[in-house]
């Protein structure tokens, strides 16, 4: 006999092995806990930069001036307020006053810092703004080398092995401090990012695939969850702790001890049942028939072959490994990914942007950072609440469309009218945090296993693109006040628009071939056409 149950509460009847992975119970819950500790770690590295190359306050060193060397100089000119360029002192002594300066002023060589609580007074990047804003910049870049890196990875090697390379691989900032010039620290911070962001994609797909359909959408807002915990978490701790080499190693040095996943931590039973690797699958699967109490007939998985396994899960039994070729040549698969493609990188511009022209809110700028990151909160709820509700793809439609409306009006209200200014950028910071998680999700179920990882990987790299775009948004102030609100509308506008053309993706399995991706279409394309046949044939 068998039930149809999606908890453990009770499963006092015999289950048929097919239906293993659709019970979730004890076995989930540790496994996403596991998951989701890199991604609070990797999301606390991922905005480090925030604070550890923050702007501090400097002025131009004049020696025959200085007797304490200190920021504060009382006798400091009161008409010179460049930090860039030195009044010339008109005296030889030392010691000088208010009125030891002319007016002629010559090019800064030497700086004094108010503090060294970032990396710009280590560096002495004083007066080069475009060098504390590429920190930033490579980050991401060495972030969107990660996604392909470990989407690649987690096809080729597994989930399991590239979420605790990318996890583990956190620790190499702590080299970032022993950092004696600007190159080197662009050169450690990049590949910081190159190996740790992975992490995201390795651990959102073995979440989401370890699973059953209805907690999908649970999975990904509980990993989302995560990430805005790591950045709170991040802010929290810079408040006490402001000085960057401290704060790089608080946030770092933990991660050496993920190296223990290599014995708690899971691979995908989908991945290993797909690669033949079926002893080690039906170890797994035993393991969350023992962890979540389920009644199944052991021998009968014990005398399942490779194939019977597959068949069992729906996966196809084709031998053939799926790559990038076997995606071009499937127009469902290659139209599935465009407009994920831009849907990723869409909601990444947005929420960035938005994040980055917020910096105008009075207050402290810990405290800022930190309410930002726990407005993404609700989001996850609404997101999570109505795409179970009515489906993946049509709350996603709405939620762009009125992201990007929002967004537009932020940008046109007057800064007079500051309390309806602020509303419709929450509104859309709130929207832009619902879609981000739903759209994650929504392109984990869009791609089959055999090429989930690769895939996703690009996806992301998608978001990495808008992350950068979205950062320098505040640019565009110069050439127009309402010109970011516009490129944030268009994008989002756009996205809602191509969400039509993929398909709703709630309550079914996940695909585990691009076969089966290529079948579906085709029978969804024959039954629209027979229904418009039968129509017109009613007509006649």
């Amino acid at each position: 006999m068998t039930k149809d149950i999606n908890t453990c509460e009770d499963n006092s009847e015999t289950v048929r092995v097919s239906d293993i992975l659709e019970i979730s119970g004890k076995y989930q819950i540790l496994q996403y806990l596991y998951l989701c500790l890199p991604a609070i770690f990797v999301s606390m590295i991922n905005v480090n930069y925030i604070f550890v190359a923050d702007e501090v306050n400097y002025r131009c060193k004049i020696p025959e001036c200085e007797t304490n060397f200190t920021y504060t100089a009382p006798w400091w000119p009161n008409s010179h307020f460049d930090e860039c360029t030195k009044p010339i002192s008109n005296t030889t002594d030392y010691g000088c006053t208010n009125d030891s300066f002319t007016s002629a002023t010559e090019e800064c060589t030497d700086w004094i810092y108010e503090n060294h609580d970032t990396v710009i007074s280590q560096l002495d990047l004083a007066c080069q703004p475009w060098k504390r804003s590429s920190i930033g910049a490579v980050h991401s870049i060495g972030m969107a080398v990660a996604m392909l890196v470990s989407g690649w990875m987690s096809d080729v090697i597994g989930r399991k092995p590239a979420l605790i390379i990318s996890s583990v691989g956190c620790f190499i900032g702590n080299l970032k401090p022993l950092a004696t010039s600007y190159t080197m620290y662009i050169f450690l911070e990049f590949l910081e990012a190159a190996i740790s962001g992975g992490a995201y994609a390795a651990g959102g797909v073995l979440m989401i695939e370890i699973g059953n359909k209805n907690n999908r959408m649970l999975a990904g807002v509980l990993f989302a969850y995560a990430i805005y915990m790591g950045e709170a978490l991040f802010a929290i701790i810079a408040m006490f702790v402001p000085y960057w080499k401290s704060l790089i190693h608080i946030i770092c040095s933990p991660t050496i001890l993920f190296l223990v996943y290599i014995i708690i931590v899971r691979e995908s039973p989908r991945w290993l049942i797909l690669n033949g690797k079926l002893a080690e699958a039906k170890y797994t699967l035993k393991e969350m028939i023992k962890m979540n109490k389920i009644k199944v007939n052991a021998e009968e998985l014990d005398a399942m072959d490779e194939d019977e396994l597959k068949r069992a899960y729906n996966i196809g039994t084709d031998k053939k490994k799926e790559g990038f070729k076997e995606v071009y040549k499937c127009k469902e698969i290659l139209k599935r990914f465009l407009v994920a493609f831009e849907c990723r990188f869409t909601v990444s511009f947005i929420y960035y942007g938005l994040i980055v022209n917020s910096v105008g809110l009075p207050g402290d700028k810990y405290v800022n950072f930190l309410l930002g990151a726990i407005m993404s909160f609700p989001g996850e709820l609404i997101s999570m609440y109505v795409m179970n509700k009515f489906g993946r793809r049509l709350p996603l439609i709405y939620g762009y469309l009125f992201c990007g409306i929002a967004c537009v009006a932020y940008g046109y209200v007057p800064q007079s009218y500051t309390g309806l200014k602020i509303s419709f950028f929450l509104l859309g910071k709130l929207l832009a945090s619902a879609c981000y998680t739903g759209i994650v999700t929504y392109t984990m179920e869009l791609f089959p296993t055999s090429v989930r990882g690769s895939l996703l990987g690009l996806c992301t790299l998608a978001s990495c693109s808008g992350n950068m775009l979205g950062l320098l948004t505040p640019m565009l102030a110069s050439i127009s006040s309402v010109l970011a609100a516009i490129c944030f509308g268009f994008t989002a506008i756009t996205a809602s628009a191509l969400l039509i053309l993929t398909p709703e993706t709630r309550d079914l399995p996940l695909a585990d071939t691009i076969e089966q991706i290529a079948t579906s279409a085709t029978n969804v394309r024959n039954k629209k056409k027979g229904e418009e046949n039968l129509a017109y044939d009613n007509q006649k």
